[in-house]
């Protein structure tokens, strides 16, 4: 008998539907949650009590409510400041030859986005 997880929709493999699966039970057993864009849509399927927040999606067939709508800005507000800072840290190029352990990656980053906020705040 098999131990694999059910088949995650799209093209996500076992091993990052495994590290996703990781993720979330992480994030649940810290009592934290995350904001995401639409490409983590169906991610987490527990719909009373979500760890990772997604914005709405509007089709042919269904129009955003209005509601919706308020709910992706402010989903998009809160998760602006986050692309930025992942945007400045791609554009100093910092991330590409970081070859250390996560634990010190983890405070780089850190120290980083600190930095990086007081130079956009001067």
């Amino acid at each position: 008998m098999s131990s694999r997880l059910p088949a995650r929709p799209g093209r996500t493999h076992d091993n990052t539907a495994a590290r996703h699966d990781h993720i979330l039970a992480h994030l649940r057993a810290a009592d934290l949650g995350a904001l995401a864009d639409l490409g983590f849509r169906g991610l987490d399927n527990d719909i009373l009590d979500p760890v990772i927040v997604t914005g709405y999606i509007a089709t042919r067939t269904h129009k955003l409510t209005r509601g919706e709508k308020e709910a992706n800005r402010v989903l998009a507000v809160g998760r602006a400041p986050v692309e930025h800072g992942f945007a400045h840290l791609k554009n100093w190029r910092i991330l590409t030859k970081l070859r250390t352990d996560p634990a010190r990656a983890t405070r780089l980053l850190r120290a980083l986005l600190v930095l990086t906020n007081l130079e956009i705040n001067r």
